[in-house]
């Protein structure tokens, strides 16, 4: 008979940046009894912001687990639900927009969330990207309005607020007194106080929208609903992910953390999972131990994983456009070495790792974040996309070119605890080029290379990640051996456009038996590496490659000799002629640039419009809708992407500092005027002189 799984919530906290994720964090740690004092932001001395660069700016740039245990009421009995005690695994995500792969790579783990958001500054434009993606995902989230004690938070503007911009699936678990002093104090719901306060008649009107055996039951016989009733239905409801209990306090004087804390024991669910079931997890963090060895946080969905165990890995595909890359690398094994679990504050090692927990695997060598560990979760999709792609780029310099082989392997191990900074390696100046989310990100990724590898580098201007669409229709060949064609492979390929989204697809369109299939695979192999740069260098995502010419000269020797390259087919030499041929009918196709737009929300107050449009205009932004609401002015349209950290400086000074920017990656569209080119990092088959040099040292006569 299988054992059920230990009574677990992962849990999640998230924000945007300097509403108080990781103040709230300290607090519910001191109140678990797991820290003695509570670490300050400001002072760097915080549980989760443990490196040194997030302890000097003071801000989350890495995700971080830590674990604490919420006890049971006195009285109630072991085991799961409202009266049960809970160990909480806590992930502490950053808030910072250009860190948003790092809560990417969280949310596939999480089986509840606790979303922060300020009394003072309110809802503001992360706010909003995280909630949609968590009720999108279906994670059960509660909402902590914080900062109550400061001057200027408000209680009823913060859930107009919440519930005009974010979701009117909230209902408010308590009362504030004092509201924007210190003395500000949450004072919970409860059966006795819950009618004078209009709570239930607010969670009748809430739940009953969600329920039309509650909504009957309310119309036949209100007072059927009892305290408890509703209470469990709340619970319900939460757990699906359908509504959002409020809570109020301060992480910084602790009013309103208790019941937090109450409400996330009794409302989230506890994780789900069969511990004697197939192992089943997913790699969601990757980093380096001290002696240089990779350390993999695995979420484990069903079954244990052991110490000696060999699991199966198995990698996925990234990316949607092909902003990122394609990646396919099948199933591999490794032994786990060693296994530790989160517990009361830290890590510590352990035997195995059961369904429903963290841990922390070694021994994976090869082990990237996104892998499946074991069988792929049900109805999950590790490594799946929630957030846009980013759409900014600049090239690495080191300072002293004596470093530029260190630079490659320091950037390398970067990449795997962020495969989003997607490293392009030009092999013909050396250069090595990352993917931005901004330039708060493109600093960090400088001071980290100072500190923790000793590099000094430097950065070109950030410039846009565009896109190439094929256009039409075009097909190439080259016959083995004929002019102008030195290699032993005939290869002819044709090119067409496919639906957005659609990827890269190869198909054959001569006979499998006709050459040997390793041949084939190299074909293909090249094609999908060469799409990475079009005829303007950028990637070609959305087309159909159908081959369709094949030959090859079979392997031969000389008379009682060994096997001569020179008088047979290799695979190099359908890799070298590959790129000459898929270019000359990308030729025909015709592509066209695309550059990356991002949608926007621009609030800004009413008597301000004639100044901002006029900018918006200069930045080739269009407004699609305006809308005037009181004293303030709405505007959404669409901007290009290079534009939008302009935008972002110019508004105070437009707005007197009022307007309020909301942006996110929308689609692409076809650039205006000129089409911009970017510099190739390959042997370039688009000029076949330099090509042939490179590739064979010689050329055609």
């Amino acid at each position: 008979m299988h054992s059920p799984a230990p009574h677990t919530l992962n849990l999640g906290i998230l924000a945007h940046i300097d509403a108080g994720k990781t103040s709230l964090t300290e607090r519910l740690l001191h109140a678990a009894g797991v820290i003695d004092e509570i670490g300050r932001v400001d002072d760097g001395n915080t549980q989760t912001d443990s490196l040194a660069l997030e302890r000097q700016r003071g801000i989350t740039i890495k995700s971080a687990v830590v674990s604490f245990t919420i006890e049971a009421p006195e009285g109630t009995g072991a085991g799961t639900g409202t009266g049960a005690g809970v160990t909480v695994n806590l992930i502490d995500t950053p808030g910072h927009p250009d860190f948003i792969a790092e809560v990417e790579r969280v949310l596939s783990v999480l089986d509840g969330a606790v979303l922060v958001i300020s009394a003072v500054e309110g809802v503001q434009a992360q706010t909003r990207v995280l909630l949609r993606t968590l009720r999108r995902l279906r994670i059960p989230t509660l909402i902590f309005v914080n900062k109550a004690d400061r001057t200027g938070a408000r209680y009823d503007a913060s859930l107009s607020h919440i519930a005009e911009r974010l979701t009117p699936d909230i209902v408010a678990m308590g009362t504030v007194a004092d509201i924007g002093t210190r003395e500000a104090r949450f004072t919970p719901f409860t059966a006795e106080n819950a009618e004078g306060g209009g709570f239930t008649a607010r969670l009748v009107e809430l739940l009953s929208g969600h329920d039309d055996a509650l909504l009957t039951a309310y119309v036949d016989d209100a007072s059927s609903l009892s305290y408890d009733r509703l209470r469990a239905e709340l619970a319900r409801q939460t757990g699906r992910a359908l509504v959002h209990p409020v809570y109020f306090g301060s992480a910084m004087t602790g009013t309103g953390v208790p019941e937090l804390i109450d409400g996330i024991r009794a409302l989230l669910p506890s994780a789900a999972g069969d511990a004697e079931g197939p192992v089943s997890g997913n790699v969601f963090k990757v980093e380096r131990g001290s002696a240089g060895e990779k350390i993999a946080y695995v979420r484990v969905f069903s079954g244990t994983v052991r110490t000696r165990d060999r699991v199966a890995i198995t990698g996925v595909t990234d990316g949607t456009d092909g902003v990122v890359g394609d990646r396919a690398d099948g199933r591999r094994e490794g032994k786990v070495t060693a296994v530790s679990v989160f517990d009361r504050g830290t890590d510590v090692r352990r035997a195995e790792v059961r369904a429903g927990r963290i841990g922390r695997l070694w021994g994976l060598g090869d082990v990237r974040i996104g892998d499946v560990i074991g069988v792929p979760p049900k109805g999950a999709e590790p490594g799946g996309r929630f957030f846009a792609p980013p759409t900014l780029e600049t090239v690495v310099t080191p300072l002293r070119p004596a470093d530029r082989g260190a630079l490659h392997v320091a950037l390398t191990q970067l990449a795997e605890q962020d495969p989003l900074i997607d490293l392009r390696q030009d092999t013909v100046r050396h250069e090595v080029s990352v993917s931005l989310y901004g330039e708060v990100q493109k600093e960090v990724i400088q001071a980290t290379l100072a500190e923790d590898f000793g590099l000094d580098v430097s950065f070109r201007e950030t410039t846009t990640i565009c896109v190439e669409r094929v256009v039409g229709t075009g097909e190439a060949f080259e016959v083995g051996e004929k002019e102008p064609n030195p290699f032993l492979a005939t290869v002819g390929l044709r090119v067409e456009p496919a639906p957005v989204g659609a990827g890269v697809t190869f198909r054959l369109g001569v006979e499998l038996g006709s050459m040997p299939y390793a041949f084939f695979r190299a074909v293909e192999e090249t094609v999908r590496e060469t799409l990475h740069q079009g005829l303007y260098g950028w990637r070609v995502p959305d087309c159909a490659v159908t081959m369709t010419r094949a030959g090859y000269w079979p392997r031969q020797s000389h008379a009682h000799g060994t096997f001569d390259k020179s008088m047979s087919s290799t695979a190099g030499d359908f890799r070298n002629l590959t790129p000459l041929v898929l270019m000359d009918a990308l030729r025909e196709a015709g592509t066209v640039v695309h550059e990356p737009m991002h949608r926007f929300r621009l609030d800004v107050p009413a008597d301000t419009v004639g100044a901002v449009l006029p900018a918006l205009a200069r930045l080739r932004a269009v407004p699609h809708t305006q809308a005037a609401s009181g004293a303030s002015y709405r505007l959404e349209g669409d901007i290009p992407a290079q534009q939008v950290h302009a935008l972002e400086q110019l508004l105070p000074g437009l707005t007197r500092g009022e307007g309020e920017l909301e942006s996110a990656f929308d689609h692409y569209e076809p650039v205006r005027g000129p089409a911009p080119t970017r510099e190739r990092t390959d042997h370039d088959p688009l000029h076949r002189k330099e090509y042939l040099l490179r590739v064979v040292r010689r050329t055609p006569a």
